[in-house]
């Protein structure tokens, strides 16, 4: 059998992901409408896919090793497809949230288990270098067609639709996945499920996430705040302890003190604190400062997911030609750059055309950064640990995003028109000015990669 159909399947997954992540965003002032959402309380469509997720990243690695890479990979893609059509006929604002709260559950399991296909069934090397940088620009044309896409839909037939169009592409995946992914071989050494460290791991990083989510808006000194710091401290400790006790841990020893891997995560959260972020921010600047529409918006987004795209190619070439830490160096010093090219060009009355060299940039050293880190995550991590290994640096990822996002938005709110305004080009620049500092930090990161094994 041919490695393309495979890879075809596992790119098609990555952008179910993606999509289903974007492009509610668009239809959410129709939902608002349509459902009865109370203002504050439309940001959950999203955060609840946010925090479940995050949450469950850690445990949906370990199900792709221990239960099997391509059943979790069917199970996972399968609860996109039924959640997805649930979705679509939610009538009450709970029912929706609750949908969007399972669908992360399902990205949580298919995101590990993507990987964790990839990182088995290619051998490490150019072979998996490639197949990394497909499944990342699947992954970006995701991210950045949702919004278009989710325009075009809402504007034509209304918000349950950006929910139904998930559902023949998730079961056709699905499906495809059972038929062209090898059979999962149980594994040599009997097992067991670190059930302990699984509920208290889960719950202490579902807590935190939901903390970092929350408290910007609500105030961190809320009682909803404070009992969430509280118990996700004690939960993240217990399950400190139970897995230093326990003979066979969700997180094993070993990665831990793997340095590329520690590095990898490292580099990870701070990737996804500032470029993940940026796009809020343009949206932001698209519709409040321009006053693009919906279907606007989304088509200036195009450009960034072509570039991204194209990033994440010339990034798998760097890495043959240059080596890892090089291409992640070099990646984050281009995206610095873009960035603070973007925020100079972030004024009251800017244009389109003045965004573009610092999109270009941004899009550039964002596709070559992605490619970098998974190619390092997995390098050197032995076939019945690379599900946890994708888990563990995934989490680094969705808790960096949060963090990074609540600071940005406070950030852009302080420098505004006044306290609570993050919308004018003020603030606007400065968030976008903070994600140039933030990346450029993370420079030095990528660069000390060069000391691990996995960069050589």
């Amino acid at each position: 059998m041919s490695a393309r159909l495979p890879l075809l399947v596992l790119a098609l997954a990555q952008l179910v992901i993606a999509l289903d992540y974007n492009i509610v965003y668009v239809a959410l002032p129709a939902m608002g409408t349509g459902l009865g959402f109370a203002e504050h309380d439309l940001q959950w469509v999203v955060s609840a896919y946010v925090v479940a997720t995050g949450g469950f990243l850690l445990l949906g690695g370990r199900a792709a090793d221990l239960l099997g890479r391509r059943r979790t990979f069917v199970v996972a893609a399968s609860v996109y497809a039924v959640s997805s059509l649930v979705g679509g006929f939610s009538v009450t604002p709970g029912a929706l949230i609750a949908v969007r709260a399972v669908q992360g559950i399902g990205g949580a399991l298919l995101f590990p288990a993507t990987l964790s296909l990839i990182n088995t069934i290619y051998a490490e090397g150019p072979d998996r270098n490639r197949a990394l940088a497909v499944w990342g620009a699947a992954g970006a044309c995701g991210l950045c067609s949702g919004s278009l896409l989710g325009g075009v839909l809402v504007q034509a037939f209304g918000w349950p639709s950006v929910f139904f169009a998930g559902v023949p592409l998730a079961a056709a995946v699905a499906w495809a996945g059972w038929t062209l992914f090898p059979a999962d071989v149980p594994p040599v050494a009997a097992r067991s499920f670190d059930l302990a460290g699984a509920l208290t791991g889960t719950a202490g990083i579902t807590l935190l996430v939901f903390l970092l989510v929350r408290a910007p808006r609500a105030g961190w000194s809320t009682p909803s705040a404070l009992v969430s710091a509280v118990l996700a401290v004690a939960l993240l400790t217990l399950f400190t302890v139970v897995e230093s006790r326990s003979r066979d841990p969700l997180v094993p020893g070993r990665l831990v003190g793997r340095g590329g891997l520690v590095t990898a995560i490292a580099v990870t959260a701070v990737y996804s604190a500032t470029f993940s972020s940026l796009p809020y921010f343009l949206t932001l600047y698209f519709q409040e400062v321009c006053g693009y529409g919906a279907l606007t918006t989304g088509v200036a987004f195009v450009v960034p997911a072509v570039v991204v795209a194209v990033g994440t190619q010339a990034g798998e070439r760097a890495v043959a030609a240059v080596g890892v830490h090089r291409t992640l160096t070099g990646g984050m010093a281009l995206g610095a750059t873009g960035a603070a090219a973007l925020g100079l060009a972030l004024t009251p009355h800017g244009s389109y055309l003045l965004l573009l060299p610092g999109i270009v940039l941004v899009g550039l050293g964002q596709g070559a950064a992605w490619t970098g880190i998974w190619i390092t995550a997995g390098a050197g991590v032995a076939p019945d640990d690379q599900g946890v290994a994708s888990g563990i640096t995934s989490t680094g990822l969705q808790i960096g995003g949060a963090v990074g996002l609540a600071v940005l938005v406070a950030l852009a709110g302080a420098t505004g028109r006044h306290p609570a305004d993050s919308t004018s080009a003020a603030g606007l620049r400065t968030a976008v000015f903070a994600i140039a500092a933030g990346i450029a930090c993370g420079v030095p990161l990528a660069h000390a990669l060069r000391r691990t094994p996995a960069a050589s």
